[in-house]
């Protein structure tokens, strides 16, 4: 339980980014870092690993998926109302890599696709416009032809601008990679509808650890 709320939660939080992105344009680097660094980590020592070994990394999505399955007074925010906007992107990643997970040989191209990116750390910054425009390009070319295109509704002058659209992209691929980690651990789309309260209660525990 503690791995499907930690992969559910970053799913969440990079649902969240994508909203900020195209809102706002802004991410720090950290952040993205994080993010991005998870598509990469593909042979991590445990769930956690992925997302830095830190739970501060994945704070963010914690709250917020207490916030979207916890009961309203449970809540870690002040709103009462959940975003319609942030489930429907929680629940298209996880549409999509379902799709995906059919798709054995656009797996094995996603595998490629990702190495060959790696090597580019050797000259260029992980959240560089560069290694930025690669994730877009694999997300593009590989997870979009598979149907269920993801929607992202924002600012239309901040949309417009390439640099925001790779960094959307890339976002969405490493919520397809957090999809992906929270089907190997065993995440199914009827537990957050049935372990809504197991989940809530893990990701308060893991919250704690952090205050």
């Amino acid at each position: 339980m503690k791995d499907q709320t930690i992969t559910f939660a970053a799913i969440c939080q990079i649902a969240y980014q994508v909203q900020q992105v195209s809102r706002t344009g802004q991410i720090t680097d950290e952040e993205f870092s994080v993010l991005l660094q998870s598509i990469i980590e593909t042979s991590p020592i445990n769930t956690l690993a992925v997302y830095g070994g830190d739970i501060l990394n994945i704070k963010k999505g914690l709250e917020i998926l207490i916030d979207h399955l916890g009961n309203d007074n449970g809540s870690t925010s002040s709103t009462k109302h959940k975003d319609p906007e942030l489930t429907r992107y929680i629940i298209s990643l996880i549409n999509l890599e379902r799709r995906l997970a059919k798709q054995p040989k656009q797996l094995n191209t996603l595998g490629e696709r990702i190495n060959s990116t790696e090597r580019q750390l050797d000259h260029y910054a992980l959240t560089s416009d560069t290694l930025t425009a690669s994730f877009a390009s694999i997300y593009s070319d590989i997870i979009s032809p598979l149907g269920h295109k993801i929607q992202v509704t924002g600012e239309p002058s901040i949309l417009k601008q390439s640099v925001n659209q790779y960094k959307i992209r890339a976002l969405l691929l490493a919520g397809i990679r957090a999809a992906v980690l929270w089907r190997q651990v065993g995440g199914k789309r009827r537990q957050i509808l049935f372990s809504r309260k197991k989940i809530v209660n893990t990701a308060k525990e893991l919250l704690r650890t952090i205050r």
